[in-house]
C-alpha cells in the first residue's frame, strides 16, 4: 500500500521527528511504501489566499496555486499518517492550514446534485494519527482533542469512514528517556502491522 506521513513540526531533531521515523519505519517493515511530507522543510505556506477563499465559496474546484503536488500524494495514498505536536489543544497552524488548503471540494469531498457533501478520497483506507501533548491526558480528555477532531471526524467522512487509529504521548515534558523510547517503539509495532 501507498502510505502518506504528513508531518509538521518546525524542529528537525524533535521528539516528533524520531516518531516521524518510528512510523515510517513500521509502514516499510509491513511493506508499504512510504513518501513523507515535510511541512517545515517544503516552507508551507498555510494562509489560504483570497483567491482561494473565492474559488472555494463558488464552488469551482479550482486547485489552489502551489499546492498540486500534496494533492496528487493524497489521492493516490491508501494510509495517512499525520505526525504533529498538540499545541493549545489543536493541530500546529501549518498543519492546519495544509489541511484547509489541499482537502478541497473535488480532491476531499464533493457535492452531489442536491448540494450534499459525498467522500471523494475512496482511495484512502486508513488514517493513523501519532501526537504529543504537554497536557496530562486527563486534561486532554476534560477540554478535549480538538487537533484529533479534525482527523477523525472531519477528514475520516472525506474518506468514506476508512479506520482510524490515534497513539499520544501525554505529559509530554514529564515523560522519562524510557518511557519516550518505548512509545517510539509502540509506534513502529503499531505500524508494521498495518
Amino acid at each position: 500500500m501507498k502510505v502518506l506521513i504528513v508531518y509538521c513540526h518546525p524542529v528537525e531533531g524533535s521528539f516528533c521527528s524520531a516518531m516521524r521515523d518510528a512510523a515510517a519505519d513500521g509502514f516499510r517493515q509491513a511493506g508499504h511504501s512510504v513518501e513523507i511530507i515535510d511541512l517545515t522543510a517544503d516552507n508551507f505556506d498555510p494562509v489560504m489566499s483570497a483567491d482561494e477563499w473565492t474559488s472555494y465559496y463558488l464552488r469551482d474546484e479550482q486547485v489552489p496555486i502551489g499546492v498540486e503536488t500534496y494533492i496528487q500524494q493524497v489521492t493516490e495514498a491508501e494510509i495517512l499518517c499525520f505526525v504533529y505536536p498538540t499545541w493549545w489543544s489543536g493541530l500546529p497552524a501549518q498543519l492546519k492550514g495544509w489541511i484547509e488548503r489541499v482537502m478541497v471540494l473535488g480532491v476531499a469531498f464533493r457535492l452531489n446534485s442536491n448540494n450534499k457533501v459525498r467522500p471523494a478520497l475512496l482511495n484512502v483506507k486508513r488514517i493513523y494519527v501519532v501526537s504529543t501533548f504537554g497536557s496530562p491526558r486527563w486534561y486532554v480528555r476534560f477540554i478535549n482533542d480538538n487537533g484529533k477532531r479534525v482527523l477523525s471526524r472531519a477528514l475520516r467522512l472525506s474518506t468514506g469512514r476508512a479506520s482510524l487509529r490515534a497513539l499520544a504521548l501525554y505529559a509530554m515534558d514529564t515523560q522519562t528517556d524510557e518511557n519516550r523510547r518505548q512509545f517510539l517503539a509502540k509506534i513502529t509495532r503499531t505500524m508494521a502491522r498495518s
